[in-house]
């Protein structure tokens, strides 16, 4: 499966769980480890958590290996590795703070839903 394709399903399952502020990061050029990060967050530990479970049954669904997964049981900042697409998947105040899109401003950067973070 392409990355982009990948991209593609992650952004599907966020969607689904009500995610906000859903944006992709294209890592190409910019990192070795992934193509995307996908960085979104929910409002509170259980939205985090159900956001990431989504994320993980989807890529279970496709027949697709999570590589890693950070982070769960505390809900604040879930990360997801499915190598080509890395997914962090924050609470709304985690999410301010680390401020991922600020610190890979080199990254082609696109959203996906109506909310500009």
């Amino acid at each position: 499966m392409k990355s982009s394709e990948l991209l593609n399903i992650v952004i599907k399952a966020t969607e689904n769980k009500k995610a906000e502020d859903i944006i992709s990061l294209d890592m190409q050029g910019i990192s070795d480890m992934t193509d995307y990060f996908v960085v979104c967050h929910g409002n509170n530990e259980r939205q985090v958590q159900a956001i990431a479970r989504a994320v993980k049954e989807t890529a279970h669904e496709q027949g697709l290996d999570v590589k890693r997964m950070e982070g769960f049981n505390e809900g604040r900042w879930i990360l997801i590795d499915l190598a080509d697409v890395v997914i962090h998947v924050f609470h709304k105040d985690e999410r301010n703070y680390y401020n991922l899109e600020k610190l890979y401003q080199d990254a082609p950067l696109k959203n996906y839903n109506q909310a500009v973070y």
